[in-house]
C-alpha cells in the first residue's frame, strides 16, 4: 500500500518546517481505515491526511519533524494501525539532524496556490551562528524546475546572513509540490543543510470526485451520478475515455468554466468487481485532461 516506508529529513536548521508524506493507496475491494496513528518520539508528529479509503483512493501519513523542541540526531518509528478490512500494522521510519547554527526566515517557502503555468517568487533568509568566513557554495535539488539566487553575504561579530530568492519556474508540474533544497557550505562538519519547498500549482482541468463509487449494484440495474469537471478558463469536452463499455457518459455541449457529466453504470448480468480509469479530454491547449477512478460491484 506504501509507495516507501523510511524518510531521512538530513540536517536541517533549528525551528524549520519540515514534513514527509508516505503515500498509500487502497488496493483492496473493501474499504480501508486508519484506526491510530502514533510516533515512538515526541520529534515526530504524525498525522493521517484521510483515513476512511474506497478503491483506488490514496493518502498520506504525514511526518512532521519537530524542530522548535528538539536539536541534534533524532530518530523515530510511526506506527500505523489499521483495522478495516482487517487489522495490520505498518511501521514507518523518520530520522533527521536538527543544527542550531542555521536558521531560514522564513521558516519554509510555501507558495500557496498558483496557477499552471505561472511563477512565484519567495525570498529568504538563511543565517548562520559560527565562523565569519561561513558561506553557500552550492544549492541543489532533484527539481529542475526551480530557481535559486543568492545574494550578497552580510558579516557581522559570531554571525552571518545571505539573502536567497527562490523562484518557481512557470514549468512546475500540476499537483502538489513537495521539494528539498540542499544548501552545500564550506563547513567541513555539516556541509549541507535542507529547506522544504511546498505550495501547489492547480491543474488547468480538474475533476471532482477523483473516485467514484457506483457502490453494489444487482446484475441488470443501471446506476446514474455524476462529475463535476472544472477549469480556470472556459473550455468544452472534446471526449471521454473509458475502456470498459458499462459506462456510459453524457457532457453538455459549448465552452464555459464548468461541466457536469452524467454518468451511467448498467451492470450487465455477470457479476464482477469494477475499477477503470477515466480520462476527459478538453479542447484546451494540448488537449489538456483530467483523470478519475469509476468503481463498482454486481452481486
Amino acid at each position: 500500500m506504501f509507495s516507501g516506508q523510511d524518510h531521512d529529513f538530513n540536517a536541517v536548521g533549528v525551528g524549520a518546517k519540515c514534513e514527509y508524506h508516505f503515500d498509500f493507496k487502497n488496493l483492496y475491494e473493501e474499504d480501508v481505515h486508519v484506526a491510530s496513528v502514533r510516533s515512538s518520539c515526541g520529534c515526530t508528529i504524525p498525522s493521517v491526511t484521510k483515513d476512511t479509503l474506497k478503491t483506488h483512493e490514496t493518502a498520506a501519513i504525514v511526518a512532521k519533524f519537530n524542530t522548535t523542541s528538539f536539536v541534534g540526531h533524532k530518530e523515530a518509528t510511526i506506527t500505523v494501525v489499521f483495522d478495516k478490512p482487517y487489522y495490520a500494522e505498518v511501521r514507518l521510519k523518520v530520522k533527521g539532524f536538527i543544527r542550531t547554527d542555521v536558521m531560514f526566515d522564513p521558516a519554509e517557502v510555501n507558495v500557496g496556490e498558483i496557477a499552471a503555468g505561472e511563477s512565484a517568487k519567495e525570498n529568504v533568509t538563511v543565517t548562520y551562528n559560527g565562523r565569519l568566513n561561513w558561506n553557500i557554495t552550492d544549492v541543489r535539488s532533484h527539481c529542475d524546475h526551480l530557481q535559486v539566487q543568492l545574494g550578497k553575504p552580510v558579516r557581522t561579530v559570531g554571525r552571518v546572513q545571505i539573502p536567497m530568492t527562490v523562484t518557481i519556474k512557470p514549468s512546475m508540474p500540476e499537483g502538489d509540490m513537495r521539494h528539498v533544497l540542499t544548501l552545500v557550505s564550506n563547513d567541513p562538519n555539516y556541509p549541507t543543510t535542507d529547506l522544504m519547498i511546498r505550495g501547489r500549482v492547480r491543474p488547468a482541468v480538474s475533476v471532482s470526485p477523483a473516485a467514484l463509487g457506483f457502490g453494489t449494484a444487482k446484475p441488470g440495474d443501471a446506476v446514474e451520478k455524476r462529475l463535476v469537471v472544472r477549469a480556470d478558463t472556459p473550455f468544452a469536452i472534446s471526449e471521454i475515455l473509458c475502456s470498459d463499455e458499462r459506462f456510459e457518459f453524457k457532457y453538455p455541449e459549448g465552452e464555459k468554466k464548468l461541466h457536469f457529466v452524467k454518468v451511467k453504470f448498467n451492470a450487465g448480468e455477470a457479476e464482477d468487481r469494477i475499477g477503470q480509469e477515466v480520462r476527459i479530454v478538453t479542447n484546451l491547449e494540448g488537449g489538456k485532461s483530467a483523470k478519475c477512478i469509476v468503481t463498482a460491484v454486481v452481486q
